[in-house]
């Protein structure tokens, strides 16, 4: 036998417990069953398979206790649980063991294929799916730029590797085509793309027709649908970050992405309110702004010898309000926000980001001052130019009153058709900075040295 195989076995052996501790259901509340008889075996986050009538298994995990019970909620569907039924209690961490050999596979929130490829290869070290992010004073600094390979972001937000950026849009804006955009052509090692909540009829055209065969074999695509379970939904997210965490620990550049941060929210907003908790902003509950820095913190540069993870997560914003609270709540944990604009979506220019409302803070670092003074150049006219759009527009403003906004009116169209980008387009990021040059007459080379 193989040593790696053997291992395997070994590790495989040494999970099986003792001896098995068995509980009983004592309560259903809609989706939330309270156990009793375990509740001194187990902890929050731990996990219990409740045996239904018939002899379905459905695993559920615990997120609270009330008077002597413990509180579990389920991954799948609950029907043909009732009072009595047995509940086993899981003393095994959940955690996973990704290989290389998962790229180019579909998984769902449990990390089980999905995509009638074959069983996933396990490797021989296992990762938390619920981890915590690495030491503040032991992670390496964001350093060394990454190319995304999307002119607007690659020039006026260019994204430093370890970096997490947010991508704020309302929807039908444009962000899952960006988000395989991204994928496909960044040049980071390897993509690991988490769809939390998302439509059902839409995963296959995202994966066969917006990533395509070339950006999936060096991606890993975790989904959770919108109909799953809220713990299916927000598993979805931690398992999306201990994947990437294995690559990263690797030594590889890893490009996080997941869609969206706010169906996370949304997940464990279901969770935190079925286990008793008091909704308060918009109603969701104290653990969802808890939970948020825990998920995305994770993101970012690894301790010294590891890679990084640079985390573009999107955001949903309600009603176009950029204002909303989880919109809010992230925008402070990232390092820049990427704000796509319904406005410039219906007038045909995608993608549809709008410059003068996104940032980059580690950009400014990474670049060297003949880039900086080129893109504040570029956003100086842009300025001048939204602030004058009305007037223009209207006939009201006369040639000669300003010599910047006559400036921004040339500059207009060529910078619009620079940020303009079709979905099967790639860009550099010395192309992009050499073209964006290019509309001022100037010329300069990207600097991509880490």
């Amino acid at each position: 036998m193989e040593p790696s195989n053997l291992s395997h076995w070994v590790k495989i052996v040494r999970a099986v417990p003792a001896c098995t501790i068995y509980g009983r259901v004592s309560a259903v509340q809609g989706l939330l069953l309270e156990v009793s008889g375990v509740e001194h075996h187990l902890t929050i986050g731990g996990r219990c398979q409740v045996v239904a009538r018939g002899g379905r298994k459905v695993l559920c995990e615990v997120v609270g206790f009330r008077e002597g019970t413990a509180l579990l909620l389920p991954f799948s569907s609950i029907d043909g649980v009732g009072l009595g039924c047995q509940a086993i209690v899981d003393v095994a961490q959940p955690a996973i063991a990704p290989t290389s050999a998962w790229l180019g596979r579909v998984i769902n929130a449990l990390g089980e294929p999905i995509d009638g490829k074959g069983p996933l290869p396990q490797g021989n070290i296992d990762y938390a799916i619920r981890n915590t992010p690495p030491p503040a004073h032991k992670r390496q600094r964001v350093q060394g730029k990454l190319d995304l390979g999307v002119r607007a972001i690659n020039t006026f937000l260019t994204c430093c590797r370890g970096q997490r950026m947010g991508i704020f849009a309302g929807s039908g804006v444009g962000k899952s085509i960006l988000m395989s955009m991204v994928a496909k052509y960044t040049s980071a090692d390897v993509a690991v793309i988490g769809l939390v909540g998302e439509r059902g009829r839409e995963v296959q055209e995202f994966i066969a027709d917006d990533l395509g065969e070339d950006g999936l074999k060096k991606s890993v695509v975790i989904v959770a649908t919108s109909d799953e379970a809220a713990l299916m939904r927000r598993q979805a997210a931690y398992m999306t970050m201990a994947v990437a965490e294995s690559f990263r620990a690797q030594g590889k550049q890893v490009l996080c992405l997941i869609d969206s941060v706010t169906r996370f929210a949304m997940a464990q907003r279901e969770i935190g309110l079925s286990a008793g908790e008091p909704p308060t902003t918009k109603g969701y509950p104290p653990t969802t702004f808890a939970e948020l820095p825990k998920l995305l913190e994770r993101a970012g540069p690894g301790e010294p010898g590891q890679g990084s993870i640079t985390g573009l997560f999107t955001v949903l914003v309600d009603g176009d309000d950029h204002n909303e609270p989880i919109a809010d709540a992230v925008r402070g944990i990232l390092d820049g926000h990427i704000v796509l604009d319904r406005a410039i979506a219906e007038r045909g220019r995608y993608p549809a980001i709008n410059v003068l409302r996104s940032v980059s803070r580690a950009m400014p670092m990474c670049n060297t001052d003949a880039e900086n003074q080129l893109v504040t150049r570029a956003r100086r006219y842009m300025a001048a130019y939204d602030n004058m759009a009305e007037l223009i527009r209207l006939g009201a403003y006369r040639k000669g009153s300003d010599a910047e906004v006559d400036e921004a009116i040339k500059y207009n169209t060529p910078l619009e058709e620079f940020m303009r980008q079709g979905k099967e387009e790639s860009a550099s990021l010395n192309d992009s900075y050499e073209q964006l040059a290019q509309i001022f007459g100037l010329t300069t080379k990207a600097d991509n040295a880490a």
